[in-house]
């Protein structure tokens, strides 16, 4: 296979350096992770046209998870074998495929289709667009990568719900102007991916990397097991945010504004962005205790809120949250990029992904199935106890971890 270094002149000049590489990537990573949180300010107003119940909400939600869990089983790695452009390519056209059937929904049943497949175009992206990431890290800065794979992914999440619930709230035709300029700028994506330097030199082996699996080599595998406690209880509590928290805030306190349901998701998800930044300098074990500790005080705090029906005093809490799933998405991906060698990043972060979306769908479903019988309140309340002790059990394993090491 002939290289970029190999290639014609003229060939050379037409993809973007390094670091323009780099930024890039990172954009097109939030900009995934936008999409993908775009729909939880609308789920509100889906409900309302269609007369859909809480149940229904968290299936739609699960469905994307599905999608995007098996795409980490069977496409997370194979960006290591056929490179990152061709499988970054496909993910934005399955995404942007997905993003015309928003725009052209009119039921539950197409919301279900749009919601898999972007699942699986996000799934596909995220493992590769962190790879590409660690590939392109400039080396005086051996810690960018995994610092924006922290970060990209909140950051996206915190600004697509906001984004979203400011267009719900204030455009004309919420459920269609969202998608339209995502769309755009999914086409943006495209132009900019069919420019970037290949990264990753074929190897065979692609056809058996689809096997469904989760691999970590063994050297790694305390390593792993360790951080798998911060990750599920930080990605529960994410979950919660972007399934029923825009719900909660109409229902229990009775805040309706569409923008203020997109802040919610924003109050925990842009304040975890920010505090991974803040963060980055800090050594990692501490950044992940603090992460554990934060996450239980936030959640306990949020539960005094809801049971007093105090918004401030829940308010206060998903900031406090916020910081934990902040400095714990720095540290756990950080800690995974600085660890993986080249040939084992995609299919090592798939397996982080894994953890963390599974972390972040089925207690939420269980939690929308809840709802319906058991009411909101309830639901969040116990909810909000059950991530609490998920940090304590996080807090624990970091002391065990720290004193083995």
């Amino acid at each position: 296979m002939t290289t970029l270094a190999e290639a014609p002149p003229a060939v050379r000049g037409k993809r973007l350096s390094h670091p323009v590489a780099f930024a890039a990537i990172a954009a097109i990573f939030v900009t995934f992770a936008a999409a993908s949180a775009a729909p939880s300010p609308l789920y509100v107003v889906y409900q309302h046209l269609w007369g859909f119940s809480a149940t229904t909400l968290t299936v739609v939600f699960a469905v994307y998870v599905v999608g995007l869990i098996g795409a980490l089983l069977t496409l997370g790695a194979l960006s290591d074998h056929v490179g990152r452009r061709p499988v970054l390519a496909a993910a934005i056209a399955l995404e942007a495929v997905s993003l015309v059937l928003f725009l052209a929904a009119g039921d539950v049943t197409v919301l279900l289709v749009a919601r898999l497949l972007q699942g699986i175009a996000t799934g596909v992206a995220l493992t590769t667009l962190g790879a590409a990431l660690v590939d392109l890290n400039p080396p005086h800065a051996p810690g960018r990568a995994g610092l924006i794979n922290g970060i990209a992914p909140v950051a996206g999440l915190a600004v697509g719900a906001l984004g979203c619930g400011a267009l719900v709230q204030f455009a004309p035709e919420p459920t269609h102007l969202v998608w339209a300029l995502l769309l755009a700028a999914m086409g943006s994506a495209a132009i900019v991916v069919a420019r970037i330097p290949e990264t990753s030199a074929r190897r065979p082996g692609a056809v058996g990397s689809l096997a469904p699996k989760l691999g970590v080599p063994a050297r790694l595998r305390g390593d792993v097991l360790a951080l798998t406690p911060i990750i599920v209880a930080s990605w529960a509590i994410g979950g919660l945010y972007l399934s029923l928290g825009p719900s909660v805030a109409a229902g229990v306190f009775g805040l309706t504004n569409h923008l203020v349901g997109g802040f919610v998701v924003t109050l925990l998800c842009g304040t975890g962005a920010i505090t991974s930044y803040a963060m980055r300098k800090l050594p990692t074990p501490r950044v992940l205790t603090v992460a554990a500790a934060l996450l239980t005080a936030g959640s306990l705090i949020s539960v005094a809120g809801l049971e007093w029906s105090n918004v401030w005093v829940a308010a206060a809490g998903t900031v406090i949250s916020g910081v934990g799933f902040g400095a714990s998405a720095l540290a756990s991906f950080g800690t995974l990029a600085l660890l993986a060698a080249p040939h084992e990043r995609g299919e090592l972060l798939a397996v982080a992904l894994t953890i963390a979306y599974t972390a972040f769908s089925v207690p939420a479903v269980i939690a929308g199935l809840a709802a319906t019988s058991e009411g909101l309140h309830r639901t969040a309340l116990v909810y909000g106890l059950v991530v609490a002790v998920l940090g304590a059990v996080a807090t624990l394993a970091q002391r065990l971890r720290s004193r083995i090491g």
